[in-house]
């Protein structure tokens, strides 16, 4: 047992150090396999200097040559993704399931690090993330149950793309990014149709005073819903509400 928590939580280190690398290229049309550079002195690291977190507190979080202090905040996601990766085996152990919440937990870590810093979703995440989904729902639901989510991720996306239409109506200007509407698809795959659509009201609670409290510090009134929307996405998936439950709770 001790021996999978360790697996999972270096897996998700691991993983969590190429999501910041590909989070911080994939929008910039940067190559995602070239070798990791200081930012100060374009030092190109060895790739013994790049084993995730190890490197970074043997070197005291500074660039080999030129001894400038590294971003921390990389770290903090290698660390976090890898809590979350074994949180997921915890609390699925070997299941499809598991597959299905570390496939949520990746896209969430890799949205917020693009939407956050570009406001943007890169479309090729989201295709490689569906047909991820697509293969290991294919497996665990069968035929039937794989056509049923593909439906319900086309009536979210339809649903969605409706109200980001009502809103720049409304507002006079883009109130949705086109990578929010378009992530829809995978809430339907993952979550069905209905607890899918809860998961946009989820969302939204979540939302309203994060965004209210960077409003007020920053004064900015574009705010990423990407990341609110995955862990809406996240949180409903971990405490496996079903639409027979939703239906009883009313």
């Amino acid at each position: 047992m001790i021996l999978y928590f360790f697996f999972f939580f270096l897996v998700g280190v691991g993983s969590g150090f190429y999501f910041n690398i590909i989070g911080k290229r994939l929008p910039n049309g940067e190559d995602i396999f070239e070798p990791e550079r200081c930012e100060n002195c374009e030092y190109e690291f060895k790739w013994y200097e790049n084993i995730p977190l190890i490197s970074f507190f043997k070197e005291s979080g500074r660039c080999p040559k030129c001894r400038n202090k590294l971003d921390i905040v990389p770290i903090l996601n290698e660390l976090f993704t890898g809590f979350l990766f074994l949180l997921c085996y915890i609390v699925f152990g070997i299941s499809y399931d598991l597959f299905i919440a570390l496939g949520i937990v990746s896209l969430l870590m890799l949205i917020v690090i693009t939407d956050l810093n570009y406001y943007i979703i890169p479309d090729e995440i989201l295709v490689f993330f569906n047909f991820y989904f697509m293969i290991v729902l294919f497996f665990q639901l069968g035929f039937n149950g794989f056509v049923g989510r593909i439906l319900s991720g086309i009536f979210l996306f339809g649903v969605m793309y409706f109200v980001m239409f009502l809103g720049d109506v409304i507002f006079k200007k883009e109130s949705l990014g086109g990578g929010d509407v378009k992530m829809m698809f995978t809430f339907g795959l993952v979550l069905g149709p209905v607890v899918g659509l809860l998961s946009i009201f989820v969302s939204s609670f979540i939302a309203l005073p994060v965004s209210i409290l960077i409003m007020s510090l920053k004064k900015d009134n574009l705010i990423p819903f990407g990341p609110f929307l995955l862990i809406s996405l996240l949180l409903l998936f971990f405490m496996q509400i079903d639409t027979s439950m939703l239906f009883h709770m009313i």
